[in-house]
Protein backbone atom coordinates (compact mmCIF):
# COMPACT_ATOMS: atom_id res chain seq x y z
CA UNK A 1 0.00 0.00 0.00
CA UNK A 2 1.24 3.35 -1.20
CA UNK A 3 1.89 6.20 1.31
CA UNK A 4 -0.51 8.72 0.33
CA UNK A 5 -0.77 11.82 2.60
CA UNK A 6 -3.78 13.69 3.77
CA UNK A 7 -3.60 17.53 2.91
CA UNK A 8 -1.81 17.19 -0.73
CA UNK A 9 -3.72 16.44 -4.30
CA UNK A 10 -2.57 14.51 -7.09
CA UNK A 11 -2.55 13.91 -10.39
CA UNK A 12 -3.75 10.50 -12.83
CA UNK A 13 0.25 11.19 -13.85
CA UNK A 14 1.65 10.28 -10.04
CA UNK A 15 2.31 14.11 -9.11
CA UNK A 16 1.36 15.76 -5.28
CA UNK A 17 0.75 19.20 -5.25
CA UNK A 18 0.22 21.13 -1.69
CA UNK A 19 -2.62 23.25 -0.83
CA UNK A 20 -1.85 26.85 -2.61
CA UNK A 21 -0.08 29.25 -0.08
CA UNK A 22 -1.85 33.18 0.05
CA UNK A 23 0.55 33.83 -2.38
CA UNK A 24 -1.09 31.03 -4.64
CA UNK A 25 2.29 29.43 -4.87
CA UNK A 26 2.17 25.57 -4.90
CA UNK A 27 5.06 22.72 -4.49
CA UNK A 28 5.06 19.46 -6.74
CA UNK A 29 6.35 16.31 -6.66
CA UNK A 30 6.26 12.27 -7.72
CA UNK A 31 3.78 9.89 -4.79
CA UNK A 32 5.68 7.23 -3.27
CA UNK A 33 3.42 5.47 -5.41
CA UNK A 34 5.68 6.59 -8.39
CA UNK A 35 9.00 6.63 -6.54
CA UNK A 36 8.38 2.94 -6.11
CA UNK A 37 7.26 2.14 -9.67
CA UNK A 38 10.54 3.95 -10.87
CA UNK A 39 13.31 2.35 -8.90
CA UNK A 40 16.46 4.42 -8.01
CA UNK A 41 16.19 7.74 -9.26
CA UNK A 42 19.48 8.81 -10.85
CA UNK A 43 18.86 12.02 -12.68
CA UNK A 44 16.02 14.93 -12.86
CA UNK A 45 15.12 17.63 -15.54
CA UNK A 46 12.81 20.26 -14.45
CA UNK A 47 12.22 23.90 -15.52
CA UNK A 48 14.58 27.20 -14.38
CA UNK A 49 12.78 29.37 -12.28
CA UNK A 50 10.84 32.03 -14.42
CA UNK A 51 9.69 29.18 -16.99
CA UNK A 52 5.52 29.72 -17.84
CA UNK A 53 4.28 26.06 -17.84
CA UNK A 54 0.87 24.65 -18.94
CA UNK A 55 -1.34 22.29 -17.39
CA UNK A 56 -0.52 18.85 -18.62
CA UNK A 57 2.54 19.97 -20.58
CA UNK A 58 5.84 18.02 -20.17
CA UNK A 59 7.83 20.05 -18.22
CA UNK A 60 10.75 17.59 -17.40
CA UNK A 61 11.86 13.92 -16.68
CA UNK A 62 13.10 11.70 -13.92
CA UNK A 63 15.71 9.12 -14.94
CA UNK A 64 15.90 5.86 -12.82
CA UNK A 65 17.76 2.88 -13.23
CA UNK A 66 14.73 1.48 -14.91
CA UNK A 67 13.61 3.72 -16.88
CA UNK A 68 12.88 7.47 -17.93
CA UNK A 69 9.41 9.20 -17.17
CA UNK A 70 8.06 12.29 -18.02
CA UNK A 71 7.27 15.39 -15.58
CA UNK A 72 3.81 17.01 -15.94
CA UNK A 73 2.85 20.33 -15.23
CA UNK A 74 -0.23 19.62 -12.83
CA UNK A 75 -1.34 23.09 -13.18
CA UNK A 76 -0.94 26.50 -15.25
CA UNK A 77 1.38 29.11 -14.18
CA UNK A 78 4.65 30.19 -13.54
CA UNK A 79 8.12 28.19 -12.19
CA UNK A 80 9.15 30.56 -9.00
CA UNK A 81 11.58 27.95 -7.94
CA UNK A 82 13.57 24.30 -7.92
CA UNK A 83 14.68 21.76 -5.73
CA UNK A 84 17.75 22.51 -5.99
CA UNK A 85 19.15 19.57 -3.73
CA UNK A 86 18.23 17.08 -6.47
CA UNK A 87 20.83 18.40 -8.68
CA UNK A 88 23.56 16.46 -6.22
CA UNK A 89 21.26 13.45 -4.39
CA UNK A 90 18.45 12.46 -6.72
CA UNK A 91 17.23 9.97 -4.85
CA UNK A 92 15.78 12.42 -1.97
CA UNK A 93 12.98 11.39 -4.70
CA UNK A 94 13.02 8.11 -2.92
CA UNK A 95 13.81 8.52 0.42
CA UNK A 96 11.49 11.32 1.07
CA UNK A 97 8.70 12.43 -1.99
CA UNK A 98 6.79 14.09 -0.33
CA UNK A 99 9.67 16.25 1.91
CA UNK A 100 13.16 17.15 0.87
CA UNK A 101 12.47 14.83 -2.87
CA UNK A 102 10.11 18.00 -3.57
CA UNK A 103 10.55 18.58 -7.53
CA UNK A 104 9.47 22.69 -7.80
CA UNK A 105 6.88 25.32 -6.61
CA UNK A 106 4.77 26.84 -8.91
CA UNK A 107 2.75 30.07 -8.74
CA UNK A 108 -0.77 29.31 -9.94
CA UNK A 109 -2.30 30.99 -12.54
CA UNK A 110 -5.66 30.15 -10.87
CA UNK A 111 -5.66 28.35 -7.73
CA UNK A 112 -9.35 27.01 -7.66
CA UNK A 113 -7.76 24.81 -10.75
CA UNK A 114 -5.86 22.80 -7.61
CA UNK A 115 -9.14 21.88 -5.70
CA UNK A 116 -10.63 19.84 -9.10
CA UNK A 117 -7.19 17.36 -8.87
CA UNK A 118 -7.52 14.22 -7.41
CA UNK A 119 -8.03 13.92 -3.20
CA UNK A 120 -5.87 11.54 -1.21
CA UNK A 121 -8.85 8.78 -0.85
CA UNK A 122 -9.76 9.02 -4.79
CA UNK A 123 -6.00 8.24 -5.68
CA UNK A 124 -5.39 5.72 -3.27
CA UNK A 125 -8.38 3.70 -4.97
CA UNK A 126 -6.36 4.54 -8.17
CA UNK A 127 -2.90 3.22 -6.87
CA UNK A 128 -4.75 0.89 -4.25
Amino acid sequence: MSNVPEGLYYTAEHEWISEPTDEGTVRVGITDFAQDALGDVVYVQMPEAGTDVTGADVIGEVESTKSVSDIYAPVTGEIVSRNEALDDDPSLINTDPYGEGWLFEIKVSDPAVVKELLSPDVYSQQVG
